[in-house]
């Protein structure tokens, strides 16, 4: 099964949820699509499900595609999985600032995530199972540790 979810907090991620309609794919797609109006084909779409509901799909997916938000990464890799991320854009008007861009990027630099900033990549990751590839858990450490030190550079620029 394939997990797609748009996260809670944000204005409706149609650029994802398009492209994830696009794609031609052969096993189950569920879609947690917020305050989108768009509905993939052949998906169980839903609006919102609580935190227990999202970790027992993250469980049971084979991978997990999100948006640059700290608590779906976080929970997916909790869970062993490799997300693929496509961060939300202001451009778009799909967040207020790029710091999704700027997180996800830094967390596909040491192999946390898998990033997504096209359909080429989306489909890549998903041809290549890319989402699974390693162990999520071998990287806790440097995550733990690079999420600190961004922090920290955050709180003392400001």
């Amino acid at each position: 099964m394939i997990l797609v979810t748009t996260g809670t907090n944000a204005p409706a991620f149609d650029r994802l949820i398009r492209q994830v309609d696009e794609l031609q794919v052969a096993e189950p797609l569920v879609v947690q699509h917020g305050p989108s109006a768009l509905r993939p084909q052949g998906a169980t779409c839903l609006e919102y499900v609580s935190f227990d509901e999202f970790v027992q799909l993250v469980k049971d997916a084979r991978v997990v595609i999100t948006h640059g938000g700290v608590g779906s990464i976080l929970v997916t890799l909790m869970n062993g999985k490799r997300p693929v991320v496509m961060p939300r854009l202001a451009r778009y008007g799909e967040h207020v600032d790029d710091h999704q861009v700027e997180l996800s990027r830094r967390l596909a630099q040491i192999g946390v995530v898998e990033l997504v900033e096209d359909r080429r990549d989306l489909e890549r990751a998903l041809r290549t199972n890319g989402a699974n590839s390693g162990s999520a858990a071998d990287t806790t450490t440097s995550l733990v540790f690079d999420l600190r030190q961004y922090l920290r550079s955050v709180l003392n620029g400001r």
